[in-house]
Order: structure tokens, then sequence, then C-alpha cells
């Protein structure tokens, strides 16, 4: 199937402006005092409207539950790290811009300081003092499941106006840069910067090719994170409307404390809303845990398996309180995140009981310089009664990764296309998770190595891979964290219902030693070591129907599927015909799922309730008698369009 995509660099700041005027003009309950932060303002001051303050963190140094601050439009360089958070949702502290300004928060200084040495390569010197207690010119990228390729990475970057260039392993490659011509941006690669340190200065060397980075607007990274704390437990924070921008992350593996340009660091309720964040070396929204209950535990031990390492992790924060009353049940939504050499929003423990919801996650992973674990647009560990809804993720390795622990969790409504890796991958889980009325067209769609999974109303344009994985990881009491028992992942125990495949011609994919098997339709699931649960699906294009379905509709139909933008809107458009529209089928609903095999659990919502997939992608109502197969209901016979972001 030939996919026509139209790679998103603009960010879409209409649709994020509208959102944030809306949350802007409403009323937050048990509201107390406001405090006022300006460019034109004063830390000696009250913080009045009249007299603000001048930096961000000074209000957050005094703001107490059910403060509101709000900053005036400009650019704060700083870590605003919040002393204290709210104590109830309905108390909480709000951090936001003005409305209708542009207020950026970013982790990086200008350098104005360059010396010329070639036509194109530029130096500075910059003295220890500069950094500080905190250097990240000398601070190496590390951590478990990271991946360097052979080389130093740190987390310090270099940015010509506003887009960062690429660090070299050598000052030879930066004097004579060479193209990356197999990456994302092949032109972009020959922007290059390579640094050294001594025990009085860090030195930097960058090729700007023509530009004079003492007349544009040249700027390095050097705070580690741009919005954070230093404690845990710092919870219900509310962080809306503004640009995050340009941080030091470090590697985030699930076995340390996650640090991204704006986490939560195992907290409680926060809502991270209507933010445009970009430019992190690692991460950009981490919902991680802390750093007491270890911290890259396996570089430090590798004669231990690393998922040994992370049961007995799990025991840990068990033990330290890992629950819904303490962590967790945090809202991020509406956010445009981009340009992250590791994730868009990763979370290990802290994500539970969340929802991630309507954010536009793109060009993550795009220099491909380092690699590792925890790399997707969305990677969570343990993401138990979680929400994943409405987001659009395109230009990453990975698209939605869901790792260990999966259990009452919904994705639902996703919107996922050209990325490299997998679109959706379940790693070692045992369910009940729902993935339903997602649009999948990347090459590989699904990436199954779990059981109690159910896949329903999905458009799967990509192959689906099978493959069971021999480890034993723990599932839970239902809607809690409490641990019942360990189980290895065999293949199987899965549900497809109401999809439409698309043949993708591939060739199939199979390993007799592990028992993968990829193709496109459902052909992987033939030999299932445990039941599988299919019925009524579409195949078009010849791809593979699973041998035992009953109720089944294959044709040779092409549907030419389109991804384009217009208008800053994105539109699918496939070509669809009578037999698509008239194929018969059953609504979807916690009794016909069954139950997941290992926590003999059902599939219900994460409130307990029972759960009917009666909702389109556009959240129109379905037919309950007679549903249309695939994410949309009303569907139109010929060239069929329709606005999917």
């Amino acid at each position: 199937m030939k996919l026509l995509f139209t790679l998103l660099i603009p960010v879409l700041l209409s649709q994020v402006a509208c959102a944030q005027n809306e949350h802007l003009v409403a009323k937050d309950v048990n509201r107390g005092n406001e405090y006022f932060v300006s460019k034109s303002g004063n830390d000696e001051n009250p913080g009045t409207e009249n007299q603000p303050f001048y930096t961000i963190q000074a209000a957050a140094d005094i703001a107490q539950p059910g403060d509101v601050i709000t900053v005036h439009e400009g650019t704060y360089r700083e870590r605003v790290t919040p002393k204290r958070g709210g104590s109830s949702d309905d108390k909480r502290i709000v951090y936001q811009a003005a409305e209708g300004e542009v207020v950026t928060i970013k982790g990086s200084e200008i350098i104005d300081t360059w010396e010329e040495l070639t036509q194109n390569v530029w130096k500075v010197a910059l003295p220890k003092s500069f950094f500080r207690d905190y250097n990240p010119y000398t601070d190496l990228i590390e951590g478990d499941w990271f991946q360097d390729h052979g080389r130093n990475h740190h987390t310090g970057e270099v940015y010509l106006n506003g887009k960062s260039l690429w660090e070299s392993a050598t000052l030879q490659r930066v004097l004579n840069p060479r193209p990356k011509e197999d990456r994302y941006d092949p032109e972009g690669s020959i922007y290059t910067w390579y640094t050294e340190s001594d025990d009085d200065s860090t030195y930097i060397y960058a090729n700007f090719h023509g530009a004079n980075p003492n007349e544009e607007l040249v700027e390095i990274n050097k705070r580690e994170a741009v919005f954070y704390p230093d404690t845990t437990g710092i919870d219900y924070i509310t962080v809306r409307g503004f640009k995050l921008r340009q941080a030091a992350t470090q590697w985030a593996p699930p076995t340390a404390e996650q640090i991204g340009l704006i986490g939560t660091f195992w907290s409680k309720g926060w809502i991270i809303e209507d933010n445009v964040i970009s430019d992190s070396k690692c991460t950009a929204v981490t919902l991680g845990k802390d750093r007491k209950s270890g911290h890259n535990v396996w570089i430090k031990n590798p004669e231990i398996d690393g998922a040994t390492h992370y049961n007995n992790m799990v025991d840990t924060v068990l033990e330290m309180g890992w629950s819904k009353d303490n962590i967790g049940s945090h809202i991020v939504r509406n956010n445009v995140i981009y340009n992250s050499e590791q994730a868009g929003i990763v979370g290990s423990f802290g994500a539970i009981f969340s929802k991630v919801e309507n954010n536009d996650i793109y060009n993550i992973w795009t220099k491909r310089q380092f690699s590792g674990s925890e790399m997707a647009g969305i990677k969570f560990h343990a993401p138990i009664d979680m929400i994943i809804k409405g987001n659009r993720i395109v230009n990453t390795g990975r698209g939605i990764w869901l790792d260990w622990m999966t259990q009452g969790t919904r994705v639902t409504g996703n919107l996922l296309y050209n990325n490299t890796t997998d679109d959706f991958f379940s790693e070692v889980n045992h369910g009940p998770y729902l993935v339903d009325n997602n649009i999948f067209l990347s090459d590989l769609a699904i990436r199954d190595w779990s059981k109690g999974g159910a896949y329903v109303h999905n458009l799967i344009g990509g192959d689906v891979q099978m493959e069971p994985h021999l480890r034993q990881t723990p599932y839970h009491k239902p809607h809690s964290t409490e641990v019942v028992g360990r189980d290895i992942t065999r293949g199987g125990d899965n549900r497809f219902f109401n999809n439409i495949f698309v043949g993708t011609e591939n060739e199939i994919i199979t390993n007799e030693d592990t028992g993968l098997v990829q193709s496109d339709g459902l052909k992987a699931y033939n030999e299932s070591e445990l039941p599988v649960f299919i019925n009524n699906n579409i195949y078009l294009n010849n791809a593979s129907v699973y041998e035992e379905e009953k109720n089944y509709l294959a044709i040779d139909y092409y549907p030419n599927i389109e991804i384009e933008e217009r208008n800053e809107a994105i539109y699918l458009s496939m070509n669809i015909n009578e037999e698509i529209i008239g194929f018969g089928s059953t609504l979807i609903s916690t009794p016909l799922l069954g139950a997941a095999l290992i926590p003999r659990q059902r599939f219900v919502n994460p409130d307990g309730s029972i759960m009917i997939v009666d909702r389109d992608y556009m959240d129109d109502q379905r037919n309950k008698i007679n549903p249309t197969i695939g994410p949309f209901e009303n569907l139109e016979p010929g060239r069929y369009e329709i606005r999917v972001w």
C-alpha cells in the first residue's frame, strides 16, 4: 500500500491558543492569591499586578495551595523548581501564561562571544563559573538500556536561530562535516559542534556555515530541566500555556529517576496542558519515578539481567507507597511536543491512573546519533488504568510503547503514521487493556509481545507482529498497584473485533527460535499458543485472514489510503465500496470481550463500570445494532475523505 505522507513541521499554534484561552478564562476552585511575573518586574517586589516579580521562581518560592502565578510575555531563562504543591485538586497551584501573550521558558543561555577559527567554524571559551554546579558539556548521556554507538554524547546542545546543531565526536567532523544522508534532515546534519573541557574552562566549537554567531541568535543548553521539582511529593500543580524549550536532559530509563524538560517527579495530580514543549536532549515530559528506589541499577550490577532488576524495583516502590493514593492521576493534554531524541512523554511507575489526551507529538529521535530502549512518542512502564486518547504521533521511531503491567488502560482514537519502528508496541503485558478506534498506518502497525489485549474498530494499514516472550512480569488487583502474581507472556489471549486490515504486500517474517511471526492481517495468530478471539474483521488488498475466523470479509480491493495536511488540518482519504459499508458486525462491550486469562479480569472502564465501544474515532454515536467496521461510523461509498486532526 502506497501512502502519501506530508510531514508536519509547522507547530499547530492556533489550536493550542484556542485551547489555552478556554482554560484561562475559567476560574479555579478555592482560588487564593494571584502573583504576577513580568520582564519589567523585580524579585524584590510583592508580586502584585502593578509590582510583579522578575522571575517565575520568585513566585514559586512563596506560592501556597490555591494560588495562581500568571506570567506575562517574554523569554524567561530559568529552571522553575516548585517548592510546594497544592493540597487537593480543588486547591492546586497554577502556573499560567497571561491570556493572549507568548511566554517562553528556556533552559538555555545566549552566547555571543564567539571567536572565528575558519570561515565557518567558531570557538567560545566558557569559564567554570559560568556553569556553577552543573555543566552539560562534561555530563555524558548514560544509563540503563542506553546505546552510545561507540562515542560520547553530552546533554548539552547548541542552537542557531532556534534549530539545534548536531554534536560531533571529533573536532575534525566540525571542521569538515559530512551530511547524514540516511537521516531525517541531511542538510541540517552538517551544522555541527564539538566540546572539550579542562580544569578551568569549557570550549565549544561550532560550524555555522557562513552565519556570524555573534549577530544571530545562538544559544546553548545550560539547565537539565525547565520545570521540575527537586523533591518528591509536590502534588497538584498546573502548568498551562507556555513555550518550554531547550533543556539538557539526561537519559530516562525505567530504572532511574526520569528527569524531563518538564516532569512531575514522583507526585500526584499534575495538569500539563496547552503548552508547546520542544528541544529536549533526551525527553520532553516525564511522569517518572524517584531516585531513592534505584537509579540506573542495571549498569551498576550487570550480572543480574534487566528484567530481574525491574521486578525487584516493583517490590521496592510498593514498599515505598506506590499507590493511587500517593502517585499518578496526572493529566497531560493539548500540548505540542517535538524535537526530543529519546521520547515525547515517558513514565515509569509514576503515570498510573493518568490521562494523556490530544497531544501533537512529532519529530522524536530524528538525529539517531544514539539509541536504546525507552524511545517513543509515548512510552510507559506500568500504565495502570490510564487513558491514552486522541494523540497524533508522527515521524518518531516508535509511536506508543506500553511496557510491563499494562492493565485497565484504554488506547483510543489516536492517529499514528510515518513511524519507522512501529505504531503500537505492547511488551510483556497480561491485560486486560483495550486498543480501539485508532488509525495505524506505519509499515509495522502493531508489535504484540503480550497477551490479554483487545483490538477493536481500528484501521490497520501496516503489518502485525506477534512474538511470545518468556519473561516473568507482574499483574495486579483490579484498579490497584497491588501485585497478585507474576507470569510469562505466551502468545495469544488477544481479541480482534471489527477492525479493517489493509494488505501491505510485504514478505512474511518468521523466527522459529523465538516464535515471531509478522505479516499483514492476522496470519501471525494462526499458531499462537494460547487461544485467541477473532471475528467480524475486514481484510482488504489481500491481507491475510486468521484461519479460524468465522465471520469476516476478505476482498481484493485497494483502498489507496492517503494522509495529507491542508490549512493546518490533517485529512485521511480512502476508497470505500458498498461491501465495506454493508458488512455486518456486533457492538463491542465488556460481556463480549470476556476476561483476560492470567489476571482473570474483565475489560471494563478505569472506574470499574461496563465498557461499551459505542463511539467512533470522531466521537460520533455508533449504530448499536450493526456498527460499521473500522474507526469511522458514517462511511460513504466512493473516495471518502475525513478530517482526522
